[in-house]
């Protein structure tokens, strides 16, 4: 069953103006969750191209998905007409974000000081590589070369093997999130009274580097960096990734002492919890690559369905490694409504992630589709003034 678009809930974060001056995948993880919350996000696009999104991957997904519930202004606002407008919306506006180049606004004279001088609370939200200071702020930042300089690739794959980046654009995500969060801190400081407008420099390092553990205060008291260890654990044993007999794979983490005492038991090696090679979670580091043979053998005597079921009797942490044909109707994804069916005039199906994270009184809802570039600009510049034969006339002289 498809769902319908929910233009009428309004969400808490209802009232809000967010301008969107980003591009590709951060700013738009970002102003997505703002907009789910009900926030008005208004993306400024170039005529008759619009945001490099559009265009990332094989098809128009990525944009299908992270521009939903926002609208769509093309302007060009090198012009001094497309100027004026821009102006007069950030004057309406309670966030800004953008992810050019550290240094870019300010040339085009739109830096934070000659912002709020047009509009004191207007938070302004900086996405860059690598910050707004310090020595690598004029370079360019995409999430790949942050993913390889953060420590993220040198953490990953196997020790034989080069460093491994992700398949994904998690540097962008991981800071898109972060943002999401940060703005709601400047728009609460705001409300309280506590400050104006104020400034988030937001690099994409920064959020990946802090989630990847404490690297750097483990390395201060050990002098230990972290090596590649596949899918196996660098500080707790057993953790890995197991074939079974039809050819699938599980994923398991005995990582507490408890879960492999329950493991070591319903593999029928319950002499392997007082083995000193064993007996701690060191030790099982220590001798990881024996006690993954040990319990590879007994996930091969199974099948997948025949594994899960088993371990779940015993109580021990076993899961299955599944790709996206196996999950998109998945009876937890379908169950939970993680996965949402929208109509779409490309797909049978629109399938798309459901509004994260869940809020039991005032949840956010996807309001509206992606839209077309421009696609509300009548709606946006009479918000500002501008009347049918002024829009007309900025079509016509391309500026919007």
């Amino acid at each position: 069953m498809h769902q319908s678009y929910d233009s009428e809930s309004q969400g808490p974060l209802h009232g809000f103006r967010v301008i969107d001056m980003t591009r590709l995948a951060a700013g738009n993880m970002m102003t997505h969750m703002l907009a789910d919350f009900g926030a008005e996000v208004i993306k400024i696009e170039r005529p008759g191209r619009g945001d490099d999104l559009r265009r990332f991957g094989t098809d128009e997904s990525w944009w299908k998905v992270y521009a939903r519930s926002k609208k769509s202004l093309s302007l060009d606002f090198s012009t001094a007409d497309g100027r004026e407008i821009l102006l007069r919306l950030i004057k309406s506006a309670d966030v800004l974000s953008e992810n050019f180049l550290p240094g870019t606004l300010e040339r085009w004279k739109l830096g934070p000081d000659e912002l709020w001088e047009l509009n004191p609370g207007l938070i302004i939200v900086r996405i860059s590589g690598w910050g707004q200071t310090g020595p690598y702020a004029h370079k360019p930042g995409f999430g790949s070369l942050i993913e390889g300089m953060s420590g993220f690739a040198a953490m990953t794959g196997w020790e034989d093997r080069p460093p491994l980046l992700p398949p994904l654009a998690l540097a962008d995500m991981v800071a898109g999130i972060t943002g999401f969060g940060g703005i709601q801190a400047a728009l609460i400081s705001r409300l309280r009274g506590d400050s104006r407008g104020q400034v988030i420099d937001l690099s994409l390092f920064e959020p990946l580097f802090a989630v990847l553990g404490p690297l750097a205060a483990e390395y201060e008291t050990t002098g230990v960096v972290p090596r590649r260890t596949g899918n196996r654990g660098d500080v707790a044993a057993p953790r890995n990734v197991y074939p079974t007999s039809d050819g699938k794979h599980v994923a398991m983490s005995a990582s507490m002492q408890s879960m492999w005492e329950k493991l070591a038991i319903a593999i029928d090696r319950p002499e392997l919890i007082q083995d000193e090679k064993y007996a701690t979670s060191a030790s099982r580091v220590e001798n990881a690559e024996e006690l993954d043979d040990i319990i590879a053998e007994v996930m091969r005597s199974r099948t997948l369905e025949e594994n899960l079921a088993y371990y779940e009797t015993q109580g021990v942490t076993v899961g299955p490694i599944l790709d996206i044909e196996d999950l998109i109707d998945h009876p937890y994804i379908r169950g939970r409504n993680v996965l949402e069916d929208f109509d779409d005039p490309d797909l049978s199906r629109l399938p798309m992630h459901h509004v994260f994270p869940r809020l039991s009184e005032t949840p956010g809802v996807i309001r509206s589709p992606a839209p077309a570039i421009g696609q509300d600009n009548n709606e946006i510049l009479e918000s500002l003034g501008y009347d049918r034969a002024d829009i007309d006339k900025l079509t016509q002289e391309g500026v919007i």
